[in-house]
């Protein structure tokens, strides 16, 4: 599988399930579009966030099967589907729908091999901007969530470091700098141990640093 990132705004996201799983996931989903939870019952800490935050999350109480589960993606129209029930068949059922409707879809009770427009929700970590996915194909959530864990110390600061240098690429583009100069000066920044350093210092220090470092560089 490859990994991509979609843009969610404006989509809706069901989800078929209101348990721990399905709670996980809707939160997760909550700030990228709206989310729909079908379930008979909600974890206790879904139905709070529901009723007091900001995100956009329906909760419709309702039992559906193997056999009502299009019903639900008709009337929903979700771009993508997350099936998040302790019943394999509802699972199923979910899954096949999703894909007969031309839907993405997320089962979350199988791992390895899945068919086309199946997708996984990997574990993420984010500074600013910069966003890093892992996943291990399904085989050790214990692993990614480490992985997760040691990739967030090591880029942080990132978001920052992606703010100015974004910053100033659009200033030497404005400057009428010639492209192959504008990436050299630019890859000069974001490898710079003094830039880096500037920035845990204040956005102005960082700032005097770069433009040290491009002036070399275009100037040469």
């Amino acid at each position: 599988m490859i990994p991509l990132y979609h843009d969610l705004s404006g989509e809706t996201v069901l989800v078929v399930g209101g348990g721990a799983v399905g709670r996980r996931k809707a939160l997760n989903f909550a700030g990228e579009g709206r989310v729909v939870v079908v379930s008979p019952a909600f974890d206790d800490r879904l139905v709070e966030a529901a009723t007091e935050g900001d995100s956009p999350i329906d909760l419709v109480r309702a039992a559906p099967d193997a056999d009502s589960v299009p019903e639900w993606i008709d009337r929903v129209a979700p771009a993508l589907v997350v099936a998040a029930t302790d019943d394999r068949a509802v699972n199923a059922a979910a899954e096949a729908a999703a894909l007969d409707a031309g839907r993405l879809v997320n089962r979350t009770d199988v791992s390895g091999g899945r068919d086309p427009g199946s997708v996984v929700v990997p574990a993420t970590v984010a500074d600013g901007p910069v966003r890093v996915a892992v996943s291990t194909g399904g085989r050790s959530p214990a692993l990614s969530k480490a992985l997760r864990e040691r990739i967030g110390s090591e880029i942080e600061g990132a978001g920052a470091m992606a703010e100015l240098s974004g910053e100033l690429r659009e200033e030497l583009s404005a400057a009428g700098v010639d492209p192959e100069t504008r990436r050299e000066a630019i890859r000069r920044v974001v490898r710079s141990e003094g830039v880096w350093k500037g920035l845990q210092k204040g956005r102005s220090k960082a700032r005097t640093e770069a433009d040290n470092v491009i002036e070399e560089v275009v100037d040469r």
